[in-house]
């Protein structure tokens, strides 16, 4: 044992340093072939929490010099996720601050005596230090691909593929580009770093349910923490049973294996960067914009290359009212679009459209609104009256597309009230109807998607308009419909067969027993 520790801590330390250094380079996923192998981290880790006054005795006192154990107490913790839901410790319940994760790894030998081969620690997703997903150490050849960017067209029936391959390691290499089709059959040749393929007769990726013209996104925004393969799976059944066809990640990049099961099931992704919380003056500063455009290359620089992701979106929520914030998101959605030209550059704002001054500069509004929730509590009368004043108002002074990127309200599953009221499940499909109505004398012209918040039920802080978390699911935190559910399913179903487009019925995965007409 005292030698495997030894050998965990003389690989780990180096390899850190080196993962730092990586982020420099590109982020490709991580997958077994012949030239490279993965090895799972993901189990239980030693945990503590540092609930030190000032959170940082875990650095005064070296804590990551020796096990962790021997500087205190742990608990096991697994990964991937979130520590606030596992522990029965009230003080982990809402703790901010640092924590520290220990596993004890041994190494093949292979790794650590082959000088050809390069040993990289990958931790899938980290949020405000301190919440892991999965996390796993691979290998490469010293001379290796570091990363790959894609792009693609159309000719008549042909594809085009344009591809541009960084290679690190050595400058003395041959590359050859073969590209495979879901049978792992090959489709086109290539060779060298970069490059164009053509593959004739191309059968085109297609979002599910979508028609060509015009676009319209439905659904509902899905919450990301703690990345779990049988959620998941559920969660991208129950996204196919609605009928519903996009995502906004809301506040954060999901894992990589979300983008994934978005490419293979046709789901668009608006993927959107951390950027939430950004109320203050003082938030607008020179340093928060260095560090959001370097999140932002590290968003891009990941996720470039899926085809679900048709938009990026740079933050969420901010005061977009403020001077400084004008110049603050002018700056950052120029950097995200140098980044990657190919594709429409949002924010989502709650700001009073004459009032905002980041919306100039943006591809497409994305509109936070809760009327008849946050303000004129029970009248749902007047939500058709304000929805259609928000959206005249807005495109009347940019002329832009326009995504209703969240609406909602709390409902608490098996609460009932007729006539409605607040927080029943009446009340809930009552607003979602009076919404309905009122984007449905857009959407035919300038309102180009809908996404409901929230897809489920999820914990918050408490607080006295809290009960148990947010409660604006339209499933519980179970996974079981409340009554807006089967509202939503007949909607979206309507809307896909209205615009019922060939792309999708050939390529759905999820026909059978379907609403299709």
């Amino acid at each position: 044992m005292a030698r495997g520790s030894a050998v965990a801590w003389a690989a780990l330390g180096p390899l850190l340093w080196g993962c730092a250094l990586g982020l420099q380079g590109g982020m490709l996923y991580p997958q077994e072939s012949p030239s490279r192998e993965c090895k799972e981290l993901d189990g239980l880790w030693s945990f503590r929490a540092d609930f030190s006054d000032n959170r940082r005795r875990g650095f005064e006192e070296q804590w990551y010099r020796r096990p962790l154990w021997e500087s205190g107490p742990t608990v096991d913790m697994p990964v991937p996720s979130s520590f606030n839901d596992i522990s029965q410790d009230w003080r982990l319940r809402h703790f901010v601050g640092w924590v520290w994760y220990e596993r004890e790894v041994i190494l093949p030998e292979r790794w650590t005596q082959d000088l050809r081969t390069r040993v990289v620690l990958r931790i899938g997703s980290a949020h405000s230090y301190a919440i892991v997903r999965s996390v796993l150490l691979y290998t490469t050849p010293t001379t290796y691909i570091d990363d790959i960017t894609v792009t693609t067209s159309v000719e008549q029936d042909s594809g085009l593929v344009n591809y541009q391959i960084s290679v690190k390691g050595s400058n003395l290499f041959k590359l050859e580009v073969r590209l495979l089709d879901a049978e792992n059959k090959v489709v086109a040749n290539g060779t060298g770093t970069q490059g164009q393929l053509k593959v004739p007769g191309v059968s085109l990726w297609w979002p599910y349910l979508m028609h060509e013209r015009p676009a319209y996104l439905y659904s509902l925004e899905i919450r990301g923490k703690g990345f779990d393969w049988p959620l998941l799976v559920k969660d991208f059944n129950l996204l196919r049973w609605l009928g519903a066809n996009a995502f906004r990640t809301s506040h954060y990049p999901y894992a990589e294996e979300v983008m994934q099961m978005c490419d293979r099931y046709g789901i668009v992704v608006i993927d959107e960067c951390p950027g939430v919380g950004l109320a203050l003056p003082q938030f607008f500063n020179n340093v928060s914009l260095h560090h959001h455009m370097q999140v932002m290359e590290e968003v891009v620089r990941r996720d470039k290359n899926h085809p679900a992701v048709v938009m990026w979106s740079v933050a969420n929520e901010p005061a977009s009212h403020l001077e400084s914030a004008g110049y603050y998101l002018k700056m950052v959605i120029a950097h995200t679009k140098s980044l990657d030209p190919s594709r429409p550059v949002t924010f989502v704002s709650n700001s009073n459209y004459a009032a905002d001054k980041g919306a100039p500069y943006v591809d497409v509004i994305c509109l936070n609104s809760y009327y008849s929730w946050y303000h004129d509590y029970g009248h749902l009368e007047l939500i058709q009256l304000q929805l259609a004043t928000q959206f005249e108002n807005w495109y009347k002074k940019y002329q832009k597309p326009i995504i209703q990127s969240e609406y909602g309200a709390e409902t608490i599953a098996g609460f009932h009230q007729d006539p409605p009221l607040m927080f029943t499940e009446e009340y809930q499909k009552s607003l979602l109807e009076q919404y309905h109505l009122g984007l449905d004398q857009k959407r035919r012209k300038y309102v180009v998607g809908e996404l409901i918040w929230n897809f489920a039920d999820f914990m918050t802080e408490q607080s006295p308009t809290r009960v148990l978390g947010n409660k604006k699911g339209i499933f519980t935190r179970q996974r079981q419909p409340k009554s807006a559910a089967f509202l939503l399913r007949e909607r979206y179903w309507k809307i896909a067969n209205e615009t019922r487009y060939p792309h999708s019925v050939a390529k759905s995965q999820c026909l059978e027993n379907s609403l299709f007409t």
